[in-house]
């Protein structure tokens, strides 16, 4: 009787191919703002410093927690809450470190707001 060695089967590929594939950015919608992640609270709250100048305390809903790691540092999209609106807001996207420099190239950001000297223009 021949036993296989290794894990449980055939090893899936996860390479995607995807060559001059355009990437899609999202950007913020009505009301929302871009922000940099100023530091981490715990329990899923981070602040956030946001285009508009303010540092807003922001939390990282469930559904995006679990599907990915934010640091310090990270540019994301925030969505400032209806009450409270200059103090509180939700993270509503992260950006990837390819999407950022998509976002620097068009001038949707500078590099002055990711370092956190000036604001967007």
């Amino acid at each position: 009787m021949a036993y296989h060695k290794g894990g449980r089967g055939k090893k899936k590929s996860n390479r995607q191919v995807q060559g001059d594939e355009v990437i899609r950015v999202p950007l913020p919608r009505d009301g929302q703002l871009f922000g940099v992640i100023e530091q981490a609270l715990g329990s899923g709250w981070m602040d956030v410093r946001c285009s508009d100048g303010k540092i807003r305390r922001c939390r990282i809903p469930g559904k995006l927690k679990r599907r990915m790691w934010m640091r310090v540092g990270d540019v994301v999209i925030v969505q400032p809450w209806p009450v409270q609106s200059d103090e509180r807001g939700d993270i509503v996207y992260r950006y990837t470190r390819t999407q950022v420099d998509w976002l620097l190239r068009k001038g949707k950001i500078s590099q002055d707001f990711l370092s956190g000297g000036e604001l967007l223009f």
